[in-house]
């Protein structure tokens, strides 16, 4: 199955023995295979992601939960063993101990985003990247992918991943790894909060 990087760039996935354009890029396949089994959805740009469920008002239980959290916590965790400093090993520990409490306590509510609010990010040109630029996650330079996959979060300009790497958190947690912010949440209050400016510029109903 392609995964959503080689749908968006239209390439196929590399041949048995090949190197990958990243070596450090995890391997979320067995997560999202796993994901898609309890979240069942359609992507808007990612046909490949369709699923169908038995009963479409079904919801993950905790130990579906549990699970999809400690695959996460699982590479994650083999990311830090091979962190090229100290900084990313750090960051990457850090994110292992954060999905702790998930996994021994799983939310009653899936929390993640969706797979159409992971396609609509907001892509980084690949020439706005500086030549050291480095994805906190993978530590990887973007520039030596040729199919660099960027995108900026919208909780800060500067929160910048490579989308394969970021995915399975936002997928999972719906925080941005570097400062936490629920980034799903922080969308609809924005909506939310239009509206209500809209309804106080006419109080009365007059141009209803």
């Amino acid at each position: 199955m392609a995964s959503p990087y080689e749908v968006e760039h239209n390439i196929k996935a590399p041949a048995s023995g090949s190197a990958p354009c990243r070596s450090r890029q995890v391997d979320m396949s067995t997560f999202t295979s796993h994901l898609h089994q309890i979240v069942p959805e359609t992507s808007s740009t990612s046909p490949s992601a369709t699923t169908t469920h038995n009963n479409p008002h079904a919801t993950p239980n905790p130990a579906d939960i549990s699970a999809l959290f400690r695959l996460l916590q699982d590479q994650m965790g083999v990311l830090a063993t091979t962190a090229p400093d100290e900084a990313n090993r750090a960051f990457l520990r850090d994110l292992v101990e954060a999905l702790e409490l998930d996994v021994a306590h799983p939310p009653t509510e899936f929390a993640g985003v969706s797979q159409e609010y992971l396609d609509g990010l907001d892509r980084v040109a690949r020439k706005t990247l500086k030549p050291d630029e480095t994805c906190p996650i993978c530590a990887e330079k973007y520039l030596d992918d040729p199919y660099c996959l960027v995108v900026e979060l919208p909780c800060h300009h500067s929160h910048r991943f490579d989308l394969e790497c970021v995915g399975p958190w936002l997928r999972s947690k719906g925080t941005c790894p570097l400062c936490r912010k629920e980034l799903d949440r922080k969308k609809k209050v924005a909506v939310a909060a239009q509206d209500d400016d809209e309804e106080n510029e006419d109080p009365d109903g007059l141009y209803a």
